[in-house]
């Protein structure tokens, strides 16, 4: 007997503590039911210095790279002209300028942002440049014609857990990294973020330009919750722009 009371002590440990994890691995939801994406994120990858892979040099860390495949799908033109942004990077780079980043660079930009969740929005609030973008998800469509917005024009939805944002409108002037990987006009992407637990998002993002690529190709990463005590966002002062004149 004692025996037995002794295993189902053990039995009854074992399930509180099973109980206990299952509790903190729980998904945040809002009150419609939604993952709640609120919170301060980062990226940590070093997608910002090249999103396919690329060994270390002066100017950047070594990185897996974060495209499916490892090879961006160029034209043979666009192979040039990105060859040609490469050589040029410190000076070309938007980013250089203090432009803002556009999508999907915006996400891997190596500062935090923090997400503010709505049932009829999601504003990112990024640290770079004080950059706010707003997806609007509650089925409202684009606006009619072609607009030139740095961070495109967002509308998203959600397929069950996971949150999808088509952004169009972009102009042609940001880089997908400081590599010289670009786009057009006709940019066109849609992002995922699922909260796989309450402190990653998987974040993906197909890329389509019938212009600059001979088809779609994805990026995957992933995306940290900050959880240090007073954690926030900084100023981040950006005055480059005002001297682009004594660029060459």
């Amino acid at each position: 007997m004692k025996s037995s009371s002794r295993y189902g002590r053990w039995v009854f440990v074992a399930a509180a503590v099973l109980a206990s994890v299952c509790e903190a691995g729980a998904l945040p939801r809002t009150a419609d039911g939604k993952p709640d994406l609120t919170g301060i994120w980062e990226s940590l990858s070093t997608a910002e210095w090249g999103v396919e892979p690329h060994a270390a040099r002066k100017d950047a860390p070594a990185g897996l790279g974060v495209v499916e495949g490892g090879v961006i799908p160029y034209q043979p033109w666009a192979v040039a002209k990105r060859n040609e942004n490469f050589s040029k990077r410190s000076s070309e780079d938007p980013e250089t300028k203090c432009y803002m980043p556009g999508v999907p660079r915006v996400t891997y930009t190596p500062l935090p942002f923090q997400i503010f969740q709505s049932d009829e929005e999601v504003t990112l609030l990024y640290q770079y440049a004080h950059t706010v973008r707003t997806i609007h998800a509650n089925a409202t469509p684009h606006p009619p014609g072609h607009i030139d917005w740095w961070m495109g024009d967002s509308r998203g939805h959600w397929e069950k857990d996971t949150l999808v944002v088509d952004i169009t409108d972009f102009n042609d002037q940001t880089w997908f990294d400081r590599a010289g990987n670009f786009h057009s006009a006709d940019l066109h992407v849609v992002e995922r973020y699922r909260l796989v637990d309450p402190d990653h998002i998987e974040y993906r993002a197909t890329i389509e330009d019938p212009k600059v690529f001979t088809r779609p190709w994805n990026i995957e990463l992933v995306l940290y919750r900050h959880k240090e005590k007073n954690f926030q966002l900084l100023e981040h002062e950006c005055y480059t722009f005002e001297y682009e004149r004594f660029y060459p």
